[in-house]
């Protein structure tokens, strides 16, 4: 098959759907499938291809709405670079420029479309819309959306909140809930050495007998920080040997410094600041679990890679995300302060062989979410669009 990807956003830069769409390349590729990726590029004032990625000209974002490159819509270059690529599908991974042009070209060459919802964009609104307006804006944001899953031939998405999404934006149209891929081997724990580690603990001060709880992401409200913050305060003590490693940055990491200032837990938490995805296995690794209190995410691939360096995940308690953390076999889940504590201090109890057997559940459970595993799931899918096709024009 010649499929042809389309996304707002792509290597060198590093999210969530970047992290998806280079392992669902890789994945296809491995298989023998062509593949062509289309991306906005803000570098650029020209159309180009190279490593079989379509570069298109684009204007840079705010840095507040995380900063990507948007492209116009409608282009007849590259409309005559993806005829000329002449895909089988097209699959798109984004709701703005590049994905409307995605949608456009689908019709006009007449080729299937796959659109993949990965944010759920309810807990963005406050990035694009005064408080007063939040209600209206959501309206008009549902309406918009439900333009990419109406056209769409098949809907995928990581997690069942994608389903209650699309629901919510008035389209009763079924969603494949497909696992977000991680790269196992680069997260793999036997990676990183014990002297990582503790060059690690020393970089940050982290005394070598505290447990280590990591959370890893962009620093916005809807990451719920602030909650994870709020919960240390109230049940967390020094004794406790505790210590929250935050690592990311974004448009409130300086309220939420200032929050851990106040609430008096500033010597029990470090903030990183943003960390290249490159250096970011030895961070990941020289923790003990990966602790989220967000309930904007689908399927965390921040999360994932903490489970795939070993890591037990302490998940807040997220009735559509509640299949994602087994307990006891990859995590613990927590619906307040004083069960997260409790959760980390049952961690911090385990003994030696205790800890490594969690471990090695953690690492198992996520043995099927590489990049081969996403690119069969999503073949399944284009080859039963394809079929379909073939028999409607008989």
């Amino acid at each position: 098959m010649r499929v042809a990807l389309f996304t707002e956003t792509y290597l060198p830069h590093v999210n969530g759907v970047v992290t998806h769409v280079k392992a669902l390349k890789e994945g296809l590729e491995a298989m023998g499938h062509t593949v062509l990726v289309v991306t906005a590029n803000s570098k650029t004032r020209k159309h180009y291809i190279k490593d079989n990625v379509l570069y298109c000209p684009a204007h840079k974002a705010s840095k507040r709405f995380y900063g990507f490159d948007l492209a116009p819509a409608v282009s007849r270059t590259r409309l005559h670079f993806v005829e000329d690529f002449d895909p089988d599908i097209i699959h798109i991974h984004n709701e703005f420029g590049i994905g409307l042009s995605g949608i456009g070209i689908a019709k006009i060459l007449h080729v299937p479309l796959v659109y993949t919802l990965h944010t759920m964009y309810d807990e963005y609104i406050y990035y694009v819309a005064p408080r007063p307006l939040v209600g209206i804006t959501r309206r008009i944001s549902h309406k918009y959306f439900k333009i990419f899953a109406k056209t769409a031939n098949e809907v995928t998405g990581p997690s069942a909140k994608c389903q209650a999404y699309v629901k919510e934006t008035g389209l009763d149209k079924l969603v494949n809930v497909i696992p977000n891929p991680v790269e196992l081997d680069i997260f793999s724990p036997e990676q990183i050495t014990e002297e990582d580690k503790r060059a690690f603990r020393e970089r940050y001060h982290i005394p070598m007998d505290d447990t280590i709880a990591i959370f890893v992401g962009r620093l916005g409200r809807e990451k719920s920080v602030d909650v994870l913050l709020d919960f240390w305060a109230k049940e967390i003590r020094p004794d406790d040997h505790l210590h929250l490693v935050v690592i990311g940055d974004g448009p409130v990491r300086g309220e939420l410094e200032n929050q851990a200032q106040e609430l008096g837990i500033a010597g029990m938490v470090t903030f990183t600041g943003k960390v290249e995805h490159t250096d970011l296995p030895p961070y990941i690794a020289s923790g003990d679990v990966y602790v989220t209190a967000s309930l904007s995410d689908t399927n965390s691939i921040s999360m994932l890679e903490g489970m795939a360096a070993g890591l037990p995940v302490l998940q807040r308690y997220d009735e559509l995300n509640q299949d994602q953390v087994k307990e006891g076999l990859n995590g613990f889940v927590f619906h307040d302060a004083k069960e997260m504590a409790a959760e980390l201090r049952r961690v911090r109890a385990m003994s030696e062989e205790e800890l490594q057997l969690l471990k090695a559940s953690v690492r198992q459970s996520v043995k099927n979410s590489g990049a081969q595993n996403l690119a069969n799931y999503l073949c399944t899918i284009y080859t039963r669009i394809l079929s379909r096709d073939d028999q409607e024009t008989k």
